[in-house]
């Protein structure tokens, strides 16, 4: 194993709508489509669609959703002896998806509440080079993930998805730390102000433009095949997967960064999350 994920598995309720409905406002859909997802499982399994070796640390619920997700991460190369089954129901994430191919989601969070400390703990960190976390699970085990992470010699990654506030301590560990464009306005003025909250280095995903590297040296963008969407469900966690697995193959983070973004944009051309992923041969140029 050279990959090690830490961070949600949901099951995607994804219906297809003409609009977003307004408060108070009922908008038809079409037919509920159930598919793996959640960040973590999402990351995991997009790093092992290409080739890499690489397990998931979560939990899921005693239910169809979480043998789903076990049954889709394990087709996906996916070591997943490491995800738990929590008496608590497997995480849902709710998504509406319009014809431009965005997406509106609501998670509700279940088993994914329940990934602790004693998790990372119980972890044999041997041949394990990147550890890449997300926030859909408790932000007390992200921290203490990458803290025991860079004291056994891994590589911290951290896609700061949803935003919210991290320790100084654990930021001077990041990798680098990953976010959006709309994150990155809110965390700093420029992208290279995103170096003064600690990180050593930090990607920031531009959608269909691609990716923006921020490292000491400067700012690298790196572009992404132009691709018609047809969801864009799980790109950036496509993304962060394949960031990962080219980082643990020996790649610079520019290198990592500019094939991530050609996986993110194969995947947005096919349905869902996990079931959009491609392998390595089928990577756009």
């Amino acid at each position: 194993m050279t990959v090690l994920v830490l961070g949600s598995a949901n099951a995607d309720l994804v219906v297809a709508v003409p609009r977003r409905p307004g408060g108070g406002e009922t908008v038809l859909g079409g037919d509920t489509v159930v598919m793996p997802g959640g960040k973590g499982a999402n990351t995991a399994a997009a790093a092992g669609r290409l080739g890499c070796a690489v397990a998931l640390v979560g939990a899921v619920g005693p239910d169809q959703y979480g043998d789903l997700l076990v049954r889709s991460l394990a087709e996906a190369g996916v070591r997943t002896d490491l995800v738990r089954t929590s008496d608590r129901p497997t995480g849902l994430a709710y998504i509406t998806v319009t014809p431009d191919g965005e997406n509106s989601i609501v998670v509700a969070p279940g088993a994914n509440s329940d990934v602790s400390e004693s998790d990372v703990d119980a972890l044999a960190w041997d041949g394990v080079t990147v550890l890449v976390c997300s926030l859909e699970v408790p932000l007390a085990t992200v921290v203490h993930g990458i803290s025991v992470a860079a004291s056994r010699g891994a590589r911290p990654v951290l896609n700061l998805s949803p935003v919210t506030e991290v320790p100084a301590a654990t930021l001077a560990l990041l990798d680098p730390l990953i976010v959006n464009e709309h994150e990155a306005r809110e965390l700093a003025d420029t992208f290279e102000g995103l170096l003064d909250l600690g990180p050593r280095s930090v990607v920031v995903t531009l959608g269909a433009r691609g990716a923006a590297v921020v490292t000491a040296s400067g700012v690298v963008e790196v572009p992404a095949p132009a691709v018609t969407p047809v969801d864009t469900t799980g790109a950036g966690d496509a993304f962060a997967g394949a960031l990962a697995a080219g980082l643990a193959a020996g790649q610079s983070l520019v290198e990592a960064a500019r094939y991530a973004a050609r996986v993110a944009a194969t995947s947005v051309t096919r349905p869902g999350a996990q079931p959009s992923y491609p392998g390595p041969d089928e990577v756009l140029e």
